[in-house]
């Protein structure tokens, strides 16, 4: 049986920021992105380590940071082509892209 990944966090310094998940001190996976106002942030990166492959972790973090931005009033521009794909493929995450 596989281990749960863990916990998703949620971190942000000055104008970076991550949905990740920690296992033993390492992340394992993560979301980027970089604040460029109040309100809007740019989805740059989206990692997701061999472990956790095929398991739907990335997509996890993006619902994460999707329910994050639905309850702070932010929007995501998107150049992570992983958070393009997802939101051209789903239109119930839209209402959070710019």
């Amino acid at each position: 049986m596989t281990e749960p990944p863990g916990p998703i966090q949620h971190e942000e310094i000055e104008h970076r920021g991550a949905f990740f998940i920690e296992r033993a001190g390492k992340r394992i996976a993560e979301l980027r992105y970089s604040r460029t106002t109040p309100t809007l942030v740019i989805i740059d990166h989206t990692e997701v380590g061999k472990e956790l492959a095929g398991q739907g972790v990335g997509r996890k973090l993006l619902d994460a940071a999707v329910a994050w931005a639905r309850a702070t009033g932010t929007k995501f521009m998107a150049t992570c082509p992983y958070a393009l794909a997802q939101f051209a493929k789903d239109p119930s995450i839209r209402d959070v892209q710019l």
